[in-house]
């Protein structure tokens, strides 16, 4: 059974945490932990933090659970609110800087949990197709005829 945990409104961008949080995704838990204590990136420690806290989340869910096969099942970088403030500039001008934030989601789970119920039932409907309506399917659409130009 899986457990989230968000991160609502931090101020960073949304670029500089998917650094992070590229390094960490399909991980698991103790090896992404690890990762983000040595990392040098200051979005590492609420990144930290907030995995910390869907472990948490996890074993309430899950009491009486092994937590060693955990894994970061998915991991979300959204943008979030920009604050917009003026920055003088050349022959009184204004520059507009915008001061980025975003919201993380975590999803932690059992290492063998990780197939999507989606995939499989898609899997079962095309196994169901006869294959002569495959083959049809698979036939490339004629090219269309352009006119010359002169």
């Amino acid at each position: 059974m899986e457990a989230v945990a968000k991160l609502n409104n931090y101020p960073t961008s949304p670029r500089k945490m998917r650094l992070l949080v590229d390094l960490i995704r399909g991980m698991e838990v103790e090896k992404a932990l690890a990762v983000l204590e040595h990392n040098p990136k200051h979005p590492a420690v609420p990144l930290r933090k907030l995995v910390m806290s869907a472990i948490n989340n996890w074993k309430q869910k899950n009491e009486g659970g092994d937590e060693t096969g955990l894994v970061v099942k998915t991991i979300m970088v959204d943008g979030a609110r920009v604050i917009k403030r003026m920055r003088p500039a050349p022959q009184g001008r204004g520059y507009r800087v915008r001061k980025r934030s975003n919201h993380v989601t975590v999803i932690v789970d059992i290492k063998g949990n990780n197939v999507k119920p989606g995939k499989a039932i898609q899997a079962e409907a095309v196994a169901d197709i006869p294959e002569e309506v495959v083959e049809v399917k698979k036939k490339a659409a004629p090219k269309k005829k352009t006119a010359a130009k002169k």
